[in-house]
């Protein structure tokens, strides 16, 4: 019994990457020698009263450009907001199909029949260097902003990644998913289920 708990408790710890990143590396680059494709993120409407059982309300500098990335509020379309880390092993194995989703939802938005949708990161407990270069190698393109800190985290109460939001268009959560997506077939299910957003 005791030996089954044990392997139980190392598949879990195997499955999600816990907030203790390794210590920036000396000569690790810095933000400003690192290009990237990465957008700007969106600009969300800023309201006095978050929304009722929506995402916490936060505020995140972008990785790119200038902009920020405000929370808690309506996003004005369908949002699927994922959260990642240069140091999480299972982010390296998602973020691909996340930019896809991204490359996907916008090479869509002229086709009437399927509402805009947005895909954004947000890099959790990092630096904004060691950020810029895991997107850099991974070619993503897609806006991430960053919370250096891991306010958020803390705010919805989670100490692993990575962790994905399924966010509606008046700001409310539909779903939270906590363990990786590595199917792109199972992110377009996610997306259809929960946001009624669907893409080929």
């Amino acid at each position: 019994m005791r030996r089954a708990a044990l392997v139980a408790t190392a598949l879990l710890l195997l499955a999600a990457c816990t907030d203790d990143p390794a210590a920036p590396t000396a000569g690790a680059p810095t933000a400003s020698s690192v290009d990237t494709d990465l957008m700007d993120c969106p600009q969300f409407t800023v309201t006095s009263e978050p929304v009722e059982d929506g995402l916490p309300p936060l505020a995140f500098p972008c990785l790119a450009g200038d902009s920020t990335l405000f929370l808690g509020g309506p996003v004005g379309q369908p949002l699927v907001l994922n959260l990642w880390a240069s140091w999480c092993g299972p982010c390296r194995e998602e973020l691909p199909v996340f930019e896809q989703l991204s490359d996907e939802a916008v090479d869509q938005l002229s086709d009437e029949a399927v509402d805009q949708l947005l895909v954004v990161g947000l890099v959790e407990r990092d630096t904004a260097a060691s950020s810029l270069a895991y997107a850099a190698e991974l070619d993503l393109s897609f806006p991430s902003a960053i919370d250096d800190t891991g306010e958020f985290l803390t705010e919805v109460g989670l100490n692993a990644l990575p962790v994905t939001y399924f966010v509606r268009a008046d700001g409310t959560v539909a779903h939270q998913q906590l363990v990786p997506i590595t199917s792109y077939d199972d992110l377009l299910a996610l997306v259809d289920e929960h946001l009624d957003v669907t893409l080929s």
